[in-house]
């Protein structure tokens, strides 16, 4: 293994992944993403937080009318319930939630609205979805019968937030009776002035007296069960509008194309930067070590324009690779921001998860392909490693975008953000490496690839297989050496024709050519796999 770590290229490698990171993840993608908190879609938990990903929709939820209770206790459910609550008063059959209690005869009743009105009105969630306030204000499902001393107390306040200060509120009541009583306790009434203001102290602590009372009585649990049951049925019937509607599914389509194409470019684009920055590292040199000591601005010119035709053949000679990568780059965008955008409407992303997300994505992708397709054939076992070198490339692109996301605040100087973006690219480089070396290359992930070759379905099948092919180039050659007659510029070709050969098709075929020639004769019939299948069967046993 020693020797294996020393003909590693480690400064090669490692400046292939800087250079790669520097044009995208730290350059391009900063230059071509403007992530923001929440991304670019909203959603009703974000808007909520007062979070937007669009500016058309904050500013007309600025400019929202002003909220008029007149509109929302004018509406014609509002002021049935509240006839039909009196007659089930009068016969003593309506019962206060509230309180869990049937409501007495005498008492005062108040129709409440359980989410108020005030609170669904200036409900951003509410007006995103553009479903009107008086309506879902005013269901059955939000209106409950209650005393007038709750219902004027609690007000506008969200029901959680009356129960938490429902004590102090008593207790203010009660210093307050306490107060009234013992200054009664002190009036005197020996005039009739003095004897209707203390009537009207009597009747004020009557009415608050009766207030506390009403107030104790409030059931803490049933009130917010009942709170909960209104919420439910308001945010679904928000939800389900909102999120099959057209406006988000336009907003995500929108979003999910943009951020495809952006990383599509990107992706493209930081291929051709580094191809040029590599054939320019090449070339750069020769040209300076060509006109240092006898500078021709003649030959000068002549170095550049050899340099920009060295770039155009690096880009044509890999224009295949180009457009792979911005299909990818595509798909990994799309689903990113799709991503994104899902959980957005469960909690708020930040800016850095947004990238991540974007980043793990974009290498997910490149993985999923290669399980998919495994284009260049290759054994499980290699197959795998090529998965696991991928992934670690995104697991060190994201912790060199957390260190560029901490190291950003601090480089608040001139070209503070070229060196974050560089220290985050040189962080991602080492780990890449570190990761591929330790993964692919140390004794122990090579004892690991070779436990799983060793428990493969019929690797030691394989391995004879191999072993068989191996021996049989060599036949072939030695075939051709005692038996084709060939003198030794015909070898020589022969030889040279069968290296040039990519595949084994190709082989076969040239093989095939030359047994044909020579009248050889084979133990199976070329071309024909189950002559060859049953041939190399007989080998084994």
């Amino acid at each position: 293994m020693q020797a294996e770590a020393i003909k590693y290229p480690w400064a090669e490698e490692l400046e292939k992944t800087v250079v790669n990171s520097l044009v995208t993840s730290f350059g391009l993608d900063f230059l071509l993403f403007k992530d923001k908190e929440g991304g670019d879609v909203d959603t009703i938990y974000n808007v909520r937080k007062d979070i937007w990903g669009t500016d058309q929709e904050k500013q007309q939820y600025t400019e929202r009318q002003v909220y008029s209770g007149k509109d929302y206790h004018s509406h014609t459910n509002y002021i049935d319930t509240g006839r039909r609550d009196k007659a089930l008063q009068q016969e003593g059959k309506l019962h206060d939630t509230y309180r869990n209690r049937i409501m007495e005869h005498d008492k005062q009743r108040n129709l409440d609205h359980v989410i108020s009105a005030k609170e669904i009105h200036d409900d951003a969630g509410r007006f995103l979805t553009g479903l009107s306030g008086v309506e879902l204000a005013n269901q059955n499902s939000n209106l409950q019968t209650t005393s007038e001393s709750i219902n004027k107390s609690k007000n506008s306040t969200p029901i959680d937030e009356y129960l938490n200060r429902l004590p102090n509120l008593i207790n203010g009541h009660r210093e307050t009776l306490a107060k009234d009583q013992n200054r009664l306790a002190d009036m005197p009434r020996d005039t009739k002035e003095q004897q209707h203001k203390a009537r009207e102290l009597e009747d004020k602590i009557r009415k608050n007296d009766e207030k506390i009372k009403q107030l104790e009585s409030v059931d803490h649990e049933e009130m917010r069960k009942r709170d909960a049951e209104a919420r439910i049925n308001y945010n679904q019937q928000i939800n389900f509008e909102y999120y099959t509607g057209s406006k988000f599914l336009k907003q995500t389509a929108k979003a999910s194309s943009l951020a495809g194409l952006k990383m599509g470019t990107r992706q493209m684009l930081g291929l051709v930067l580094a191809e040029v920055w590599f054939e320019l590292r090449e070339q750069i040199p020769m040209i300076f070590e060509k006109n240092k000591k006898n500078f021709e601005f003649g030959q000068f010119i002549e170095g550049i324009k050899d340099t920009l035709q060295g770039i155009w053949r690096r880009i044509q000679a890999r224009f295949q690779d180009f457009l792979i990568s911005f299909k990818d780059g595509v798909f990994a965008g799309v689903l990113g921001s799709a991503t994104t955008t899902l959980f957005n409407i469960f909690a708020t992303t930040q800016k850095t998860s947004i990238k991540i997300i974007r980043e793990m994505w974009g290498h997910l992708v490149k993985a999923i392909k290669l399980m998919i397709f495994n284009p260049d054939r290759l054994s499980l076992v290699e197959l795998c490693k090529a998965v696991v070198s991928v992934l670690s490339v995104g697991v060190a692109t994201l912790v060199g975008s957390a260190a560029y996301a901490e190291l950003l605040p601090l480089c608040s100087f001139p070209f503070g953000s070229e060196l974050a973006a560089f220290a985050g690219a040189l962080v991602t480089g080492v780990i890449t490496l570190g990761l591929n070396y330790f993964l692919l290359y140390s004794s122990m992930a090579q004892k690991l690839w070779n436990y799983v070759g060793s428990i493969m379905p019929h690797a030691a099948t394989v391995e004879k297989f191999q072993l068989i092919n191996s021996e049989l180039d060599r036949y072939l050659v030695e075939l051709g050496r005692l038996e084709f007659n060939l003198d030794a510029d015909e070898f020589a070709t022969f030889s040279n024709e069968l290296i040039a050969c990519n595949d084994e098709i190709q082989k076969g075929m040239l093989l095939k050519e030359e047994v044909a020639k020579r009248e050889i004769e084979l133990p199976f019939e070329m071309g024909n796999a189950e002559s060859t299948r049953k041939w190399l069967t007989s080998l084994i046993k």
